[in-house]
């Protein structure tokens, strides 16, 4: 599937200010970039480094004034989809070096609270349940309990008060899947997306999950399907993979995000 993204982004700063951006989608097995166009107003300051888990760029810049940034590419998502019902959990002592991080309470995740609270709360029985099998019930736990509310919270929302409000946005969702995960002994990371048919439209945030010596997807929105995610950036949660962070006062002008799928022939 090929999948056009569009991304336009205009702030002002007052005084010079350090920006880190996480906007370009890198090349990964199952997503390749078959073009991208990515245009600036002029900036005083600027180079790439690596991002979180070696997984696409970060552009650290210095800028004054306007900051007007464009972004536009063709990917092809070419990848398999598994049932992520069906998939075994890996013993903690048996996970790769790079994994274990993602077992690690972090800031907006923190496991132990968000089970003892959801235990209190009541939930579908997904403590019975092992592997993917329990991933898939938290899953749909979330989806089915939570309502997806524009405004309900902020930077400082964690999973833990998202579980207790049982409202939120993408991140909210993603951080309290991530955490029960992490709960269980399973390791869960916080990924940037795009992807089509997100309601509204913008940077989208689902959840990883490693199963079966892999790291799949899962969007406890429903908004994203797994073989329609390109993936930006993934983090311990939202605070390592933030598609733009400020070290210092900036306004907003305008920002927007278009993820379309495209025909096949459409890109040469």
């Amino acid at each position: 599937m090929i999948l056009n993204i569009d991304v336009q982004l205009d702030y002002r700063m007052d005084q010079p200010t350090d920006v880190f951006m996480q906007v370009q989608v890198p090349n990964l097995p199952d997503q390749r970039v078959l073009a991208e166009t990515v245009t600036m107003s002029p900036i005083e300051n600027i180079r790439a480094v690596d991002a979180e888990s070696g997984i696409g760029q970060r552009t650290l810049l210095r800028t004054t004034g306007d900051l007007a940034y464009s972004y536009s590419a063709q990917i092809d998502v070419t990848r398999r989809v598994h049932d992520i019902a069906t998939l075994s959990e890996i013993a903690p002592h048996k996970l790769p070096g790079n994994v274990v991080r993602y077992l690690m309470p972090s800031r907006y995740c923190l496991p132990d609270e968000v089970q003892d609270l959801t235990q209190t709360r009541g939930r579908a029985g997904f403590d019975r349940l092992s592997g993917g099998a329990r991933i898939a019930a938290i899953r749909d736990w979330i989806f089915e309990h939570f309502e997806y509310v524009i405004g309900s919270s902020n930077a400082q929302t964690t999973a833990v008060d998202s579980c207790r409000n049982r409202q939120g946005v993408c991140r909210d969702y993603a951080h309290v899947l991530i955490a029960l995960a992490r709960a269980a002994a399973i390791p869960a990371r916080f990924v940037s997306v795009y992807a089509p048919d997100v309601k509204p439209q913008d940077f989208h945030a689902v959840a990883e999950v490693y199963l079966d010596d892999a790291w799949h997807l899962v969007d406890p929105t429903g908004m994203a399907h797994a073989d329609e995610i390109v993936r930006i950036g993934v983090g311990l949660d939202a605070a390592e993979v933030s598609f733009l962070s400020s070290f210092g006062r900036m306004t907003l002008f305008s920002q927007s995000v278009g993820v379309t799928v495209l025909n096949s022939l459409a890109v040469k």
